[in-house]
């Protein structure tokens, strides 16, 4: 078989990779969202099941040297398909990297896990969830250790590389150290400049979950998520799921505190958009595929804290709210829910948390999962280890674990290596939406009345329909002129909370 043939072999078996790999996405959501709960075994089979058909196609005996002939006629393939074949070459090192059974064993230990971690967050109960979270562990183990070997990387660099191509611990280490060289300070400036203001209004509820529901839906329609390809439903820890034909995104509802769902879902639209956005050419192949996870965190982040935590946002909003809940006053003027949207304190849960503490939950739980990966915390003392690193990082203790180390779904459903890229993809937000501003002046009076077509044909043009063509910081320099960094971001906080 020669090179073009080879190469056309590979685009027709990740097309039916693909298959696979949408009707397990499909299947993960409808667990998180309306699966009755004693069908978690059953559920837990079929993935594994999936997983395993899977892994078998993308690991099959002659795959190397398919690769290998494919390769070999690269230079005369055009910049996507090569991109693609680069993009495969990835994909099969990390999966030919583990044996099928412990594929299979991941799919079932993190969909047991889940369901536990769902009662033991419920409950209180971090002791209820051990011994299901120690397989997730051991096995994470095995995955990091098979994997570091293929890549030539350490565990938890082999584990991060899952989540964002090419990743590294070291880089974050630089960046996250150039975080705090600045974060402890002007977060205390903020507070002592709020502090020095009359505090905001609060908003009184109750706020009846039907209207939340139909105020995201209003808002998140004028923002561009298609209702005819996509869904928004509840789910114990929000998420965006399916498939870019078919994006599901969830929240969960405070009858006390609208913003809580609200801002979860402009979040999660973000992530959405970025998805139904991929370029719809190449959604059956590797280069189809979102970058990674830090452009797609960057896009939910944009969305939710650049864009729609803005003054601009907030005056087309707040007629929105008003009537949605039946309310008027002072409390519910622009300026005031734009005060309360931008209000600055430590709190216990990192979903709620503003743009200046936010950085901080998340250099917590990336020192946590590495150390615990590492052996050098053991899963009973997570607990602890939370509090005291809650306490030195942001001066509050956590008055129970549902408040505190259970409640992130992350590590219980195998996402170990994840959790840094949040606050990277917080960065790169503040870089895209600069440069978006700068290239489109108009961008803030338009979304000021509820146009958002400037920022996601922007968007569109340089992140969404990029795919997977070019590594992150290619894809950040074309769009912005800079690699990832943190002074697009510093320069952000400043302007928002300090010069404001």
């Amino acid at each position: 078989m020669n090179a073009a043939a080879s190469y056309a072999e590979l685009e027709r078996r990740f097309a039916r990779l693909s298959a696979l790999n949408r009707a397990s996405a499909i299947l993960h959501w409808d667990r998180s969202t309306m699966m009755p709960s004693g069908a978690g075994e059953d559920r837990a089979d079929q993935l594994a099941t999936l997983g395993v058909v899977a892994h078998g196609l993308i690991s099959a005996p002659d795959m190397p040297e398919l690769l290998a002939r494919a390769e070999e006629g690269a230079a005369d393939l055009d910049a996507w398909r090569a991109a693609n074949l680069r993009e495969m070459r990835r994909v099969w090192i990390h999966e030919s990297a583990l044996p099928a059974d412990l594929v299979e064993a991941r799919t079932r230990a993190t969909a047991a896990c889940e369901l536990v971690w769902r009662e033991a967050k419920a409950t209180a109960d971090y002791r209820s969830l051990l011994p299901a979270l120690g397989e997730v562990l051991a096995i994470m183990r095995r995955v990091g250790e098979a994997k570091a070997a293929v890549l030539g990387t350490s565990l938890y660099d082999a584990l991060l590389d899952e989540f964002e191509p090419g990743g590294r611990a070291a880089r974050i280490d630089a960046l996250f150290a150039e975080l705090r060289g600045f974060l402890p300070d002007m977060l205390g400036r903020v507070m002592e400049r709020q502090a020095a203001m009359p505090p905001p209004l609060a908003l009184e509820g109750p706020f009846p979950v039907e209207r939340q529901r139909q105020l995201g839906e209003e808002l998140i329609r004028r923002i561009g998520f298609d209702f005819t390809r996509g869904r928004l439903d509840v789910s114990a820890h929000p998420f965006t799921g399916g498939t870019p034909d078919d994006v599901r995104i969830t929240t969960r509802y405070d009858e006390a505190d609208f913003a809580r769902a609200l801002m979860g879902v402009l979040h999660e639209t973000g992530h959405g958009l970025y998805e139904a956005g991929l370029p719809r050419d190449w959604r059956r192949q590797p280069v189809g595929n979102a970058r990674g996870m830090v452009l797609h965190e960057s896009q939910s982040l944009l969305m939710e804290m650049q864009a729609c935590r803005s003054d601009a946002f907030v005056a087309f909003a707040a007629p929105r709210m008003r009537a949605a809940f039946g309310r008027d006053g002072a409390a519910w003027t622009a300026d005031n829910i734009h005060r309360l949207y931008t209000r600055v304190a430590p709190g216990f849960i990192r979903v709620d948390a503003d743009e200046v503490t936010y950085p901080l939950h998340i250099m917590l739980r990336y020192r946590l999962e590495r150390a615990m990966l590492a052996g050098d915390l053991a899963l009973a003392d997570l607990p602890g280890a939370w509090n005291d690193g809650m306490r030195d990082l942001l001066g509050i203790v956590p008055p129970d674990d549902a408040l505190g180390c259970l409640q992130d779904i992350h590590w219980p459903d195998g996402g170990w290596g994840y959790f840094p890229t949040y606050t990277l993809g917080a960065l790169a937000a503040a870089q895209l939406f600069a440069a978006a501003r700068a290239a489109e002046p108009g961008l803030m009076a338009a979304i000021a009345r509820g146009d958002f077509g400037p920022l996601i044909g922007w968007l569109g043009a340089h992140v969404h329909g990029k795919g997977s063509i070019a590594g992150t910081d290619e894809i950040l320099r074309e769009a912005t002129g800079a690699a990832l960094g943190t002074s697009a971001f510093k320069a952000h906080l400043e302007s928002r909370y300090l010069s404001a």
